[in-house]
């Protein structure tokens, strides 16, 4: 049973629990606990959705790399500078 005094009413404290049980980082009775509570409430399953999918994005940009002829253009560009024209720092 749901501990939410109604819609939306979910604290912090109870999305942080969320966070972790993403993380991996509870307890087996509390992960059972965090289930039973997403099975109630929808407010925090939407919070629950949402922070998977910001996951999932996340985890898919860490593994994209930077197209070779981007790389060596920025490569260039940095070698190219004068540091004469560099702005000098206060």
């Amino acid at each position: 049973m749901s501990d939410c005094q109604g819609l939306g009413d979910c604290d912090d404290a109870r999305i942080e629990r969320i966070y972790e049980y993403l993380d991996g980082a509870l307890t087996h009775d509390d992960i059972a606990e965090i289930k039973d509570h997403l099975d109630d409430c929808p407010k925090c399953l939407e919070q629950y959705d949402l922070e998977c999918v910001i996951r999932k994005v996340v985890k898919r940009s860490c593994s994209e790399a930077a197209p070779e002829n981007l790389k060596n253009a920025i490569l260039d560009r940095i070698h190219n500078i004068n540091p004469a024209d560099a702005p000098t720092r206060s």
